[in-house]
């Protein structure tokens, strides 16, 4: 009989029907997700264990250890500078424009440290965060030691995932073969590979929310906010109240922040992505784009502590795109 291999125990311990089967510790997660970064794992055995996590949903324990496992393979570099806002991108937008990408900038234009990371490239109905930080004349960084010089320069750097973690770009690509997302889509938005005292996250599903949550609070993230964001991206719908889940110093606690509007607005159906430099420089209006845009600003402004209310963190966004350098921001 030949011998068990060093990875089916975790499989096992997912598999082993209704009452035998249990989810992960956060231990034997991280220890499974170092073996899967590894390349210890062979490719059918990755199939089950993403299929069998998929099926149960991830644990906030087992989000925790996978995103422990993923940032011993990213070293912080040699005097990085101290980046404020970690802010993850990985659902692309198809209803509406990408407008979180200017509070990011917004932030950064006024001398807040946004690091980015994201995953594109996909052919599909959406636009993602790559493809039009490119169109805004914005160069990826290809290590987190470019990374942070390009903070140190411009306050804001992107790095994409298959420059980040090549091995999990690698899985969350298997979707087309699997038919279903796997758990790197979640983790993903939580591996902060910069240590940012304040995360924002955004998810598409409800029930998500809580999952980032409690994983934030067992990663001791210091600050965190999680939304329901339009298109699964950390934007606010301006259209709609937006409940927030945060974590402050361990302590979890939610508030709800109003509709900016009273009618909802129709899907943009051109999707061209030139007007977001042109909002910028003042070339046209956009009372959605605007919105969302100092909308999302302003939930980022009071997760980083940077106002006390909502009401005073709307005022500031709203000075912040006022007082927006108006040559910060180029088309490439």
């Amino acid at each position: 009989m030949s011998e068990e291999h060093p990875f089916a125990p975790y499989i096992r311990i997912l598999g082993k029907g209704r009452s035998g089967s249990r989810s992960l510790t956060r231990d034997e997660a991280c220890q499974a997700m170092r073996m899967i970064l590894a390349g210890e794992a062979e490719p059918v055995q990755l199939g089950a264990f993403l299929m069998l996590l998929r099926v149960k949903e991830e644990s906030p324990e087992e989000l925790a250890g996978f995103v422990l496992a993923a940032r011993e393979t990213m070293p912080l570099p040699d005097n990085a500078p101290a980046v404020q806002l970690d802010w993850s991108s990985y659902a692309g937008k198809r209803r509406q424009l990408p407008w979180f990408l200017l509070s990011a900038l917004l932030l950064a234009s006024h001398g807040v440290n946004v690091f980015m990371h994201a995953a594109g490239g996909r052919k599909d109905n959406r636009v993602y965060t790559p493809e039009t930080l490119a169109l805004l004349g914005i160069s990826p960084s290809n290590s987190l030691p470019e990374a942070a010089a390009q903070i140190r320069t411009r306050h804001f750097a992107f790095m994409p995932l298959e420059a980040l973690s090549p091995a999990l770009y690698q899985i969350m690509e298997l979707r087309p073969m699997l038919g279903l997302r796997s758990p790197v889509n979640t983790m993903a938005r939580m591996l902060n590979p910069l240590r940012a005292p304040v995360a924002i996250q955004g998810i598409f599903h409800p029930a998500y929310r809580d999952m980032h949550q409690l994983a934030a609070q067992l990663l001791q993230q210091s600050h965190l906010a999680v939304l329901k964001g339009e298109g699964g991206e950390i934007e606010r719908n301006p259209d709609s109240p937006c409940l927030v889940k945060s974590v402050h110093n361990g302590v979890l606690s939610e508030e709800e922040w109003p509709a900016l509007f009273r009618n909802r607005h129709m899907k943009d159906e051109s999707m061209d992505t030139r007007r977001l430099p042109a909002l910028w420089n003042g070339d046209i209006e956009d009372e959605y784009g605007l919105a969302a845009i100092t909308g999302t600003t302003a939930i980022a402004l009071k997760t980083m502590g940077m106002a006390d209310t909502q009401e005073a963190a709307q005022a500031m966004a709203a000075e912040l795109w006022k007082r927006r350098p108006s040559t910060w921001l180029k088309a490439a």
